[in-house]
């Protein structure tokens, strides 16, 4: 089959979870034997073109606008559609499985792609299909109710309200034969706005990627100065959403009943971390916290390899967190929010725990009962190993998709 990929973000420009997940199956599909093509973009205008990424054909379309218009280009971006049509009467696929274009190739592409493919397969990775951001309204925190009112989006939305964006998106989505969504509450959250007839099919990871030899480990731990140190780690594209200063309120209860403890922080120095830094001056562990910069896909094999217990407290809706599966990939506890898909990957007591990441006081508890306990760190770390080989193996994710395709074509 000729397979074409679309994805407003990809490797290696970018690390995204949403590229990285439509990296690894367009790398999957290709060692299947099938013809594998990838649509995305870029900002700039010298890195568009024609190339070859691990061993996959990419077309990257460049275009940039302000915030401000998202809610009118996500739908239709007239420049990037032009060069979309010119690229798909060109491939002639037989699927174009999209994946997050709800940016820049805009919701238009699933239309344009019905008119030249075959199949069209649109795989849900977030809530941007009904939400103008990270959804984190009261009403969800609190119940787990995802719906959205037009006054809630409105304050989420402000200068960038369009009162017409979601009913758009539900339109263009008629037009896809097989909507599949990364997580049971994914689905739930997008049957509770609107959107219908949505499969599940859970992000997979290849467990054999996450394993690493001890020489890589301790040189990590080396270049961080943590080689004696109990480590915590906590990174991706940071903001209040997910959760650095919850982790932080942590570390300050942590450190007190384990001396030694370190928490490493996977991202570059900014704004939000900047703040992350304030509170952790303020409550005595600035000390603690130990910034790598942004790490690169094996560089973060080797931060999860020197890792005690992993970290993913969002406080919104998170899909399905990559974080939390490479860390469970790795062979490593995690402590993981209560919110969006991250519990249907903890198994809570059993691989890591299940957390209100709002109960800092609570996520401390259960930290620090896996720093103290190495031989329950090394249970539940096997336990998360074999529970990703399990349920979340990307051969058996790409086996489905393949059964799908061909249903489909």
């Amino acid at each position: 089959m000729r397979i074409l990929f679309l994805s407003d973000d990809f490797p290696p420009l970018s690390f995204g979870g949403a590229g990285i997940s439509t990296y690894e199956l367009a790398v999957a599909m290709k060692k299947a034997g099938h013809d594998v093509f990838v649509i995305t973009t870029c900002r700039k205008e010298n890195e568009a073109g024609e190339f070859e990424y691990e061993g996959v054909k990419i077309y990257r379309i460049a275009n940039d606008y302000n915030e401000r218009w998202r809610a009118y280009f996500s739908l239709y971006n007239p420049k990037v559609t032009r060069q979309l049509k010119k690229i798909l009467a060109e491939l002639k696929p037989d699927v174009v499985h999209i994946n997050n274009v709800h940016y820049y190739l805009s919701y238009y592409s699933i239309k344009i792609a019905k008119k030249y493919a075959k199949a069209v397969v649109f795989t849900f990775r977030d809530a941007m299909a009904f939400s103008y951001g990270k959804l984190r309204t009261k009403k969800y925190l609190d119940n787990l109710d995802a719906r959205l009112t037009w006054l809630d989006q409105l304050r989420q939305a402000k200068k960038r309200w369009n009162p017409l964006r979601n009913f758009v998106v539900r339109r263009y989505l008629r037009y896809a034969d097989k909507l599949f969504a990364v997580s049971d509450a994914l689905k739930i959250a997008l049957e509770q706005n609107g959107i219908k007839n949505v499969e599940v099919m859970h992000t997979g990871v290849n467990v054999a990627d996450w394993q690493v030899s001890q020489n890589e480990i301790t040189s990590f731990k080396q270049q961080n100065s943590i080689e004696s140190r109990k480590v915590l780690l906590f990174g991706g594209r940071l903001s209040e959403a997910k959760g650095g200063k919850q982790t932080v309120e942590a570390l300050a209860s942590v450190v007190k009943k384990v001396s030694g403890t370190a928490l490493v922080v996977a991202a570059d120095k900014d704004k939000y971390t900047s703040f992350m830094m304030k509170i952790a001056e303020k409550l005595g562990v600035g000390d603690k916290i130990i910034f790598t910069g942004w790490l690169d896909r094996e560089k973060m094999k080797h931060a999860l390899g020197a890792t005690d217990v992993v970290l993913v407290p969002s406080v919104c809706f998170d899909a399905l967190p990559r974080a939390v599966l490479e860390g469970m990939a790795a062979g490593r506890p995690v402590v993981g929010t209560c919110y969006g898909g991250a519990p249907e990957a903890i198994t809570d007591s059993v691989t890591g725990y299940v957390v209100n990441p709002f109960n800092t006081t609570e996520m401390a508890e259960k930290i620090t009962n896996l720093l103290r306990d190495e031989g329950g760190r090394i249970r539940f770390g096997e336990a998360s190993r074999k529970r990703i080989e399990t349920h979340f193996n990307l051969n058996d994710k790409i086996a489905n998709l393949i059964s799908v395709y061909e249903k489909l074509s």
